[in-house]
Parts: C-alpha cells; sequence; structure tokens
C-alpha cells in the first residue's frame, strides 16, 4: 500500500527513549488532526509496544528498536515498532490480559492496551531474532469549521 508519507527512526531500547518514541509518534500523527483523545490512544499503544521492547526484547542488555510510521490512503496511520531480541515463544499466549514473562512488576496488559486503542494490531514473532508489532488507526476527518 502506497503512504503519503513517512517516518523511520531508530534508538537504544533504554527506558528513557519510551517517551521520546511516544512523542516522535504523537508529532507525526498530529498531521492527520486527531482529537486529543485519538492523539492519547496512539501514544499509549506505541508507548506500550516500545516498552515490550525494553522490557521483554532484551532483559539484560541495551538494543535496538525500531519505529516506522506512516500515513495510508483515507487517514490511516500505520505505526511499526520492531526489535532484533529474545521474540515471543507463543504470541497468542502473549497476547492474553494478565500474562507477563517481565515479572511480578508487570501488569501483563501491553497488547491489550495496544489493541484496545488501536484499530488493528498485527504481531510477528521469531525466537532469537526478534518481534514486529504492526499497530493501525484510521482518524476520522472532521468538518473543518468557516
Amino acid at each position: 500500500m502506497k503512504s503519503m508519507n513517512y517516518i523511520k527512526v531508530e534508538f537504544p531500547s533504554s527506558s528513557v527513549n519510551e517517551s521520546f518514541a511516544r512523542n516522535v509518534a504523537g508529532c507525526f500523527a498530529a498531521q492527520l488532526d486527531p482529537t486529543l483523545e485519538e492523539l492519547g490512544d496512539i501514544k499509549t499503544a506505541v508507548s506500550e509496544a516500545v516498552t515490550n521492547c525494553i522490557v521483554h526484547a532484551y532483559p539484560d542488555k541495551l538494543g535496538v528498536v525500531l519505529m516506522k510510521a506512516r500515513i495510508l490512503p483515507e487517514n490511516t496511520l500505520e505505526i511499526v515498532v520492531k526489535d532484533k531480541g529474545v521474540g515471543i515463544a507463543d504470541i497468542n499466549k502473549a497476547r492474553e490480559p494478565m500474562f507477563t514473562t517481565g515479572g511480578d512488576e508487570r501488569s501483563g496488559m501491553g497488547f491489550t492496551i495496544m489493541e484496545s486503542f488501536m484499530d488493528k494490531v498485527k504481531v510477528r514473532s521469531t525466537a532469537g531474532k526478534g518481534t514486529t508489532v504492526t499497530m493501525r488507526r484510521r482518524i476520522i476527518c472532521r468538518k473543518q469549521v468557516k
């Protein structure tokens, strides 16, 4: 599908970069004129995807997180968050609410939150090679006030 605009950004899997990724995604999405609620939903979904990379993909070391975003036809925003970490052994299990491999301090709600705030979430993963999360959200065009 041909994009109308796109970005690509790469950063270390350091926890300080979660807010960076969140804000980059929000700034990029702003060109679609989302409501504050839509913008908050997008930023929260990105936070969850990036946090999963930080906590789960690279549990014992820093790695690289790649985030791409593009504008597709019909005011659709697509955001891809990719790592080259440990991968997910069982994607279906990982997508279950309350399931986590991150210890007692993790809620296990990352994928559930992404799915509730985005229209579509696709997860691909290979053990030892990494995970790719692709999220889409259509932004409703609002009539311009004259």
